[in-house]
């Protein structure tokens, strides 16, 4: 394994500001994953960076549509041959309803990449939330400060903190069900 893979997979979680090149940094990936994989379906931009003004993990978080896992894993080895992308096979078994990778550059995640059954209940609940919070600014304010807390708590472990995100998430996903 090269030293910055090894690097950005033990970085410590960290958030920090809004950085408006966020954005851009999501509409040349998806751009370049449009060229890579003309099977994806809807590309979007979600997780934190995809709310304008909310601190987050730099790293940028993007979900592709897929009509199948069988077509995600077909893309996971492309995008891992051609796309600079790299996974864990051992981590994306243990995974139902996607395939993760991630990009890095100079020992730093750069784009987290979810591949997700277009339409099903992950593509539809990612969505929610991300919504949720872009248009709840007290919602977000409190989503960050969990993240902020998670993070000092928890340190390098990412699979820690990310399940102990989740809690929070699907209780805002459950209060605005019943809205």
């Amino acid at each position: 394994m090269d030293d910055s893979l090894e690097r950005a997979i033990r970085e410590r979680v960290e958030i920090v500001a809004y950085d408006g090149r966020w954005a851009e940094m999501f509409a040349v990936e998806r751009e370049r994953l449009r060229g890579l994989c003309p099977e994806l379906g809807a590309v979007e931009h979600v997780g934190s960076t995809a709310v304008v003004g909310m601190s987050a993990k730099p790293v940028v978080d993007v979900m592709g549509a897929v009509a199948s896992m069988e077509v995600a894993d077909v893309l996971v080895e492309r995008l891992c041959g051609k796309g600079g992308y790299v996974t864990s096979a051992e981590f994306n078994a243990m995974l139902k309803d996607r395939r993760w990778l991630m990009r890095h550059a100079e020992g730093r995640r750069t784009h987290h990449l979810h591949l997700v059954v277009a339409g099903s209940e992950a593509w539809r609940r990612t969505i929610l939330f991300r919504d949720l919070l872009r248009r709840d600014g007290e919602l977000a304010r409190a989503y960050e400060e969990k993240k902020r807390e998670l993070a000092q708590a928890m340190g390098a472990d990412r699979e820690e903190y990310t399940a102990a995100k989740g809690a929070f998430i699907e209780a805002m996903l459950g209060r605005a069900a019943e809205c």
